[in-house]
């Protein structure tokens, strides 16, 4: 019978116990489904993070879980500073710890309602950390919910995680980077934002600090919403390849994301990841390429 793929992120091969092994595909390493989790729900080294409302979280979760926001584990806004930035390793590895993590643990996050991109930040936050047993449960809760699995209000015991020094992973990209390979061969800036932001028919920001109307110049659209279904599953890999495919994204492409702060920018990549890009983050996203005025276009000639 196949191990299964809960255990074996980032796993090379998944073998089975005939000892006959085969390559796992991107979705098995990544996606979890409610099935199989609730076979898992008492491994010892599983590690549940919620990611949603607290009040949501306090009225039921599923056994076992944590609550975790994408401000537990990132920069504290500072004073005229980026909205959302990764924290550097040793602050990382503390906040980590301090959710239950350890250097054994295997990690499911799941999103409460819809909260699919923060979801997916958390997983990028976990996979830039150097952590490699990372999953998403698809559908989330509701998903959970619907298939007729446990829920509860009671809070788990605090404990801390124990992880040796983080070697982060080359997964975050500045808007140099990002300028020097606009229109590479090889490489695919991809905007994750709503389309009508995208094509300059509504401008982000706030009325304090607006962003520049369209999108960085050169940049594909791959909108985060168009990852998962109406159900909030995540959709099937010929479909996420084809939606990649039609915004001009080519086979073996190194997919750079963004979006207004970085948060909705992990959806896509966590979609470009399942069909088996590599993948970066441009972490400061519009916010950032705004205020230092590079070049925008409010539409994509193909």
């Amino acid at each position: 019978m196949r191990v299964h793929s809960l255990l074996l992120r980032r796993a090379a091969l998944t073998v089975l116990a005939t000892g006959v092994a085969f390559a796992a595909t991107p979705r098995e390493e990544l996606v979890v489904s409610t099935a199989s989790l609730a076979q898992h729900l008492n491994d010892p080294n599983l590690l549940l993070l919620h990611v949603g409302d607290k009040a949501e979280y306090d009225a039921r979760h599923i056994p076992g879980a944590r609550h975790v926001s994408v401000k537990d584990i990132s920069q504290p806004p500072a004073e005229g500073g980026l909205t959302l930035e990764m924290l550097p390793a040793e602050p990382l590895r503390e906040r980590l710890q301090a959710l239950g993590i350890s250097d054994n643990s295997r990690v499911v996050v799941y999103y409460g309602k819809d909260w699919i991109s923060p979801s997916t930040r958390v997983i990028f936050t976990l996979d830039y950390a150097g952590l490699d047993r990372v999953s998403l449960l698809d559908g989330g809760m509701d998903a959970w919910m619907k298939d007729g699995h446990p829920v509860t209000d009671v809070v788990p015991e605090t404990r801390v995680g124990t992880l040796k020094p983080l070697t982060l992973r080359a997964t975050v990209v500045d808007a140099e980077f990002v300028r020097t390979h606009l229109n590479t061969g090889g490489f695919a800036v991809v905007d994750a934002r709503d389309p009508s932001l995208y094509d300059g028919s509504k401008t982000g920001g706030s009325p304090q600090r607006p962003h520049k109307t369209g999108h960085i110049a050169g940049a594909l659209s791959v909108p985060f919403s168009s990852i998962a279904g109406d159900d909030l599953r995540v959709k099937s890999a010929d479909e996420l390849a084809a939606a990649f495919a039609k915004a001009g994204v080519k086979p073996g492409d190194t997919v750079i994301t963004y979006c207004h702060i970085g948060q909705q920018a992990t959806a896509t990549l966590f979609g470009a990841r399942l069909v088996g890009h590599k993948v970066l983050l441009y972490d400061g996203s519009f916010e950032d390429w705004s205020r230092r005025d590079y070049p925008v276009e409010t539409d994509r000639k193909k």
